[in-house]
């Protein structure tokens, strides 16, 4: 099978490449859950999103075998697996109504689980965390994500920011592009991960002024309009994939 480049001119060649890369790369990181969860990204110029194949692991993603799906969870094409209604929903809610979000991230990961069964939610204690002083939403758990009514409420919910607690459920991060979606929740799980930390460790904890928290935000806000160190992230990471083993390019 033809080994698909991301700097080949199909924009939809481009996406899917860099898409199954994301899939590896969270197969790394650790952050799946078996076969479940998404990461999806709009093909360019159009309504359509590429999704995971419904019963293969991250591991098993390649360019080709990602299923391209419209707005109303229609497949475009041949594909050889079905999608996972729940991640149809969860995403379909964020592309329906964010047209700049054009990559959406949904994870179960154990520290973004455990964040998402606290009350007061994501607290302003780490550097990373500091990036979502007030920016960062949060929808109230409704069962399996099974229910296309509950479309609206996730979109409200997420309004214009760029990440969300699912209370009880986990994390969501969204972005301009792939880049920025996995910058986004690249830190929102390490914010995750260093609050469950500082709160085990037993030590009273210090929270930075209110103004600092909102400073910090600014500057993350502007650092990711830029673009150019979210980008180049990501290029070190796809290189980073391509050393371990490259054949999500196929």
């Amino acid at each position: 099978m033809k080994k698909l480049d991301a700097h080949e001119t199909s924009a939809e060649a481009q996406a899917r490449v860099e898409l199954a890369c994301a899939y590896r790369l969270f197969y790394q990181l650790g952050w799946h859950e078996l076969i479940y969860n998404h990461i999806t990204l709009r093909v360019p110029g159009t309504d359509h999103f590429l999704i995971n194949p419904f019963g293969l692991t991250y591991l098993e993603v390649t360019a080709s075998n990602l299923v391209k799906v419209d707005l109303d969870g229609t497949i475009i094409g041949d594909a050889t697996h079905p999608i996972n209604p729940a991640g149809f929903v969860v995403h379909a809610a964020v592309h329906r109504n964010r047209h700049d979000a054009s990559c959406v991230i949904h994870t179960h990961t154990t520290a973004g689980l455990a964040v998402a069964c606290q009350k007061d939610g994501l607290l302003p204690l780490s550097f990373p965390s500091m990036f979502y002083t007030d920016g960062v939403s949060y929808h109230d758990f409704e069962g399996i994500t099974i229910d296309e009514d509950e479309c609206d409420r996730l979109a409200s919910n997420l309004g214009q920011n760029n990440v969300m607690i699912l209370r009880n459920h986990g994390l969501l991060a969204c972005g301009v592009s792939l880049p920025n979606a996995f910058a986004e929740m690249y830190h929102l799980q390490r914010a995750c991960e260093v609050q469950i930390a500082a709160q085990s460790s037993g030590a009273a904890l210090t929270f930075p002024a209110k103004a600092i928290g909102t400073k910090a935000a600014a500057q993350h806000t502007r650092l990711a309009k830029n673009g150019s160190q979210n980008d180049l992230l990501w290029q070190s990471m796809m290189r980073w994939m391509d050393s371990i083993d490259d054949s999500y390019r196929h």
